[in-house]
């Protein structure tokens, strides 16, 4: 609505395909038609990224290039675009991940200015980088800012010059419920807005070798060599189940690809790699982006319910010995998950 209220403001936005697909299944062919409208019309740009929103540098490559593909057929289907930028999920960012999406034919992508190297408020505000890595083109955004709510940031700051924001969508309207409307305040002053692919084009790169890392990397985690700690920490005893399991769970996959059963092994599989699942295992605090502790058992157990159901699908007799660890894992999961949560986080304040 915002957008075509205001026909000048634009926007670059990522919408998962798993999302679209939700879109479908609930009948919101309204909502994809207006947004379809918004994208012919050049206001809003659309990127790539992976179709059920994993950590690409975590998982096996042959399944992150699947996903960034069924990504695009889905975005082919519903937009008819092929999107010149990627978004990496939490941007997550590694050189093995940025290669990948670089042969996929993507120019550049978008990162947290912490990927520059390694420390905050090194990279240029604005400015474009090329990847020694990848050869992609990167924008960094401020965190300062994006961690903030922007518009009432905006209209508060004297900031002058070109910023880049990026946000996840729910910020506006479930994270923050903007009571004084500060989104159609900073709109209405007729602030200069660009897509990223149009604010990129003709500028000249700055080559940098940019470091693995997310947008809630810490210069302290990165210093240790944990670039992905939110989502897998070596110390943290559930995610480190949780990734044996899905390794598991992708290794016999990948084992018994003519199984009868394999569309729903993958039906599965991709909602069980979903980063959620391991992120609510974190139990990091996070009102510094106006969310809860990272702590959720019930979405713990909703992913590794879709990692063991993968491997129960399947039919084949030789998958035994893996549906028995798949259940001893599991069983170590639910244990571990609902103890820590009855002791640690159950009416605490």
């Amino acid at each position: 609505r915002a957008l075509e209220e205001h026909p000048r403001t634009r926007f670059t936005l990522n919408i998962s395909g798993c999302l679209i697909l939700r879109w479908e299944d609930l009948g919101y062919s309204s909502l994809l038609e207006r947004l379809s409208r918004l994208v012919r019309r050049g206001q809003a740009e659309l990127v790539g990224s992976a179709a059920y929103h994993p950590l690409l540098p975590l998982i096996p490559e042959a399944e992150a290039e699947r996903q960034i593909l069924e990504n695009e057929a889905i975005l082919e289907k519903y937009f008819q675009v092929k999107p010149r930028g990627f978004f990496l999920p939490e941007m997550a960012y590694s050189p093995k991940a940025a290669k990948l999406v670089k042969k996929l034919g993507y120019e550049w992508l978008i990162l947290d200015e912490i990927s520059c190297t390694g420390k905050l408020g090194q990279a240029e505000p604005g400015r474009v980088y090329l990847d020694g890595n990848s050869g992609l083109k990167v924008l960094f955004r401020s965190r300062e800012f994006s961690q903030s709510y922007i518009p009432e940031k905006l209209l508060k700051s004297d900031a002058e010059g070109a910023l880049v924001t990026a946000t996840d969508g729910e910020l506006y309207g479930l994270r923050h419920e903007d009571p004084d409307a500060y989104f159609e305040k900073i709109l209405k002053t007729g602030i200069k807005t660009s897509t990223i692919s149009e604010f990129i084009r003709g500028k000249k790169p700055i080559r940098a070798s940019l470091v693995p890392s997310t947008w809630e990397s810490t210069e302290e985690e990165l210093r240790a060599g944990r670039p992905f700690a939110l989502w897998a920490d070596k110390k943290n005893s559930i995610q480190v189940r949780l990734w044996k399991l899905a390794a598991l769970a992708y290794e016999t996959g990948e084992k018994f690809k003519r199984d009868e059963n394999h569309y729903w092994f993958r039906w599965h599989l991709v909602r069980g790699l979903a980063s959620c699942t391991f992120w609510w295992a974190s139990a990091k605090d996070l009102k510094h982006v106006f969310g809860p502790i990272s702590w959720g058992p019930d979405e713990i157990e909703r992913g590794t319910n879709e990692l063991v159901r993968a491997i129960r699908s399947l039919a084949d007799i030789g998958t035994r010995p893996a549906k028995l660890r798949a259940e001893k894992l599991n069983s170590e999961i639910r244990k571990l998950v609902w103890e820590r949560h009855w002791r640690k986080y159950w009416k605490k304040k």
